[in-house]
Order: C-alpha cells, then sequence, then structure tokens
C-alpha cells in the first residue's frame, strides 16, 4: 500500500507541469516586441520603456489585479477578471501571453480580448523581466 501511495504522488508529481522561471535579461529584449503596444512609465513617470498607448503600461503588472490599471479600457475578459479580482503573477502572465483568449476562456472568462499578438516563445521571460521592473516591495 506504502508503495502505491508514493508511486502515485510521483506519477501526480510528473504530470503537474513545471513552471520554468524566466531570464529578465532575455525578457527584456524578448520586450521589444511588446513595445508596439505597451509601455513601462514608473509611478513618478521615470520612462523605463518607451512604447505604444495602445495598451496598458505595464509598471508593476506582477502582483497587480487584472484589468486594473487606470486610464485603459479593458476588454470583456479582464473586465470579469478585475471583477473576480484575479492578480497577476509571473506564471499566469507567461500563459496569458501566448495566447490570451484560450487563457481567458480557460478561466471562465469572455474570451474576448483586445490582446491579439501572441507571444509563442519567451512569456516567461517577459514576465521575469516585467517582475524585475516591478516598484520595491512595501
Amino acid at each position: 500500500m506504502k508503495t502505491l501511495l508514493t508511486t502515485s504522488a510521483a506519477l501526480l508529481a510528473l504530470a503537474v507541469p513545471a513552471f520554468a522561471a524566466g531570464d529578465a535579461e532575455e525578457g527584456e529584449k524578448a520586450f521589444k516586441k511588446c513595445k508596439a503596444c505597451h509601455m513601462i512609465v514608473s509611478d513618478d513617470g521615470e520612462e523605463i520603456v518607451k512604447g505604444g498607448k495602445t495598451g496598458p503600461n505595464l509598471y508593476g503588472v506582477i502582483g497587480r489585479v487584472a484589468g486594473s490599471q487606470d486610464g485603459f479600457k479593458y476588454g470583456d475578459g479582464l473586465q470579469e477578471a478585475m471583477a473576480a479580482e484575479f492578480t497577476w503573477t509571473e506564471e499566469e502572465l507567461a500563459v496569458y501571453v501566448a495566447d490570451p483568449k484560450a487563457w481567458l476562456g480557460d478561466k471562465g472568462y469572455a474570451a474576448k480580448s483586445k490582446m491579439t499578438f501572441k507571444l509563442k516563445k519567451g512569456g516567461e521571460d517577459v514576465a521575469a523581466y516585467l517582475a524585475s521592473v516591478a516598484p520595491a516591495a512595501e
């Protein structure tokens, strides 16, 4: 019986995909694809990455409630995520940027997103980069 439980636990651990930590340096390079729509500007106005204004400012996105950046009108799916107080983590953001509509649908939100771009590779790196340029924890 003990062997059966140990084997079951081992198989379960293998079945759960592990999140590979991203490389912030690589993420900074990959973010060049994102800056067509997004900027990174600190709360005090420091322009970390000059970018577009089609998407929200991504400063402090890790740890922020989805869809809650002031001054930006989000699509239905992220508005639902905000109402549910879903908070971005590096892991979740990496999955979201790979396929925003699929992520929203998988979470049970409206599978509608204004973000049409899909970052097929490097999502973990971009998420690590965004975490690295976040405000200091208080």
